[in-house]
């Protein structure tokens, strides 16, 4: 999820697309300064000038909730009104004015088609190209030191632009509000930027026992991911099999993640068999973090071309045992510290939870393995259930299934 600093970044991102449009040595327009303030500030700086610099401006003028996210996650409060139970994100679709200012013949209709274009012609932004802009802005933009912290390339959701449709009432309303003189415009929109508060929540604790009833039926003819027995993820070194039909032949398997932009190297299959096949997960911590993967089963035909069946992997982050997780009192509260196997990217969400407390972690802007998190209000002494959550996957915890009824057995923290 984004922060909020996402809208100053998806303006510096477009800015930036514009300089990279109008500035190029084949340009048949010569300089072109491209600004994103409103028109009026624009006219105050262009009002008695005869030859001023051609000029294209970027401004958002409105903001709306997008209602595709609207409801898929109110904020939440317990019973006593005051704990948090979770941070929707807030979804946010933007609007936007392009206009073009020239004082020549038939110079602001070149800027605007040239503009309009780059903006057809990428109406999705990758974000590999939403990194390179924001950690490429020039030291003399406004917020470059902190903009490439905004997390909008790491969000959930793409960057879509459309076009947008604005009648002459409202072009007319919107200009007279303005207190500027029309110029050549196309109206766009941007959509959706996901914020999401980093605030601590409360969790509740993982179900020891369930009650289900199935009804007898075939079982489905697909790729089946079977994790090792009583667990719902996977943790570096486990086996994992994978049932399904004519795997014999089965020359690598390939791990990603398209979210983190991973693409883990091809390793060889510990056996792989006619309805099965079976593969040991690496335990590589910096290279192969905490996510939802992509499991490819590699096959090679013989005219040399590759052939995939594809599935999804949780790999769980894990509270390392050594050294032992430790909690001090802090000033605003408890602060805890662990390690942690794999480690975590600084593009994904990391939070702590301690019994049914939560917090996120502290700022990091390297991978890491080391972690700490500060809870506030101060937590009471006793020992917690620690539990780690990386995006959406959550660390496993030990349980006493003899005892009745059954316990936890860890990994705790003691305060």
């Amino acid at each position: 999820m984004s922060n909020a600093l996402a809208l100053s970044a998806v303006s510096a991102v477009l800015q930036s697309l514009f300089n990279t449009v109008f500035n190029q040595p084949s340009s048949p327009l010569g300089s072109v300064l491209v600004s994103a303030v409103a028109p009026d500030i624009v006219q105050t700086s262009i009002s008695g000038s005869a030859s001023a610099q051609l000029r294209v401006n970027l401004f958002l003028h409105q903001v709306t909730p997008n209602s595709s996210w609207r409801n898929m996650g109110l904020p939440s409060m317990g019973s006593d009104g005051t704990t948090r139970l979770n941070s929707a994100p807030l979804a946010l679709d933007l609007h936007y004015l392009l206009t073009a200012y020239a004082t020549q013949d038939t110079e602001a209709e070149a800027l605007l088609g040239l503009a309009i274009l780059m903006l057809h012609e990428n109406p999705i932004l990758p974000r590999s190209e939403i990194r390179a802009a924001l950690t490429g802005l020039p030291t003399t933009a406004p917020l470059f030191q902190v903009l490439s912290s905004s997390g909008l390339a790491d969000q959930i959701e793409l960057i879509k632009i459309a076009p947008s449709t604005l009648g002459r009432e409202e072009m007319a309303w919107l200009w007279t509000a303005l207190k500027a003189d029309y110029r050549p415009t196309f109206p766009f929109q941007v959509s959706v930027v996901l914020i999401q508060p980093q605030l601590p929540t409360a969790a509740g604790l993982p179900v020891l026992s369930r009650s289900v009833t199935a009804l007898p039926n075939a079982p489905a003819a697909q790729l089946q991911v079977q994790l090792p027995q009583g667990e719902n993820v996977a943790a570096t070194g486990d086996t994992i099999t994978l049932l399904g039909t004519s795997f014999t032949g089965a020359g690598n398997i390939a791990l990603s993640s398209q979210r983190l932009g991973i693409q883990y190297p091809a390793f060889a299959p510990a056996a792989a068999g006619a309805n099965s096949l079976t593969f040991v997960v690496p335990n590589d911590p910096a290279n192969l973090p905490a996510a939802l993967y992509d499991i490819a089963v590699l096959f090679t035909d013989g005219s040399g071309k590759v052939l995939k069946i594809a599935k999804g992997l949780p790999l769980a982050p894990a509270i390392s045992p050594a050294p032992a997780p430790a909690a001090a009192a802090h000033a605003m509260g408890t602060l805890v510290s662990l390690s942690c196997n794999p480690q975590v990217r600084p593009n994904q969400t990391v939070s702590l939870l301690m019994g049914s407390f939560s917090a996120p972690a502290q700022a990091f802007t390297a991978t890491t393995g080391t972690l700490a998190f500060q809870f506030t209000p101060a937590l009471a002494t006793g020992p917690y259930l620690a539990r780690l959550q990386v995006d959406e996957l959550v660390s496993p915890v030990g349980v006493n299934w003899s005892s009745t009824p059954p316990a936890f057995t860890g990994p705790l923290v003691t305060v």
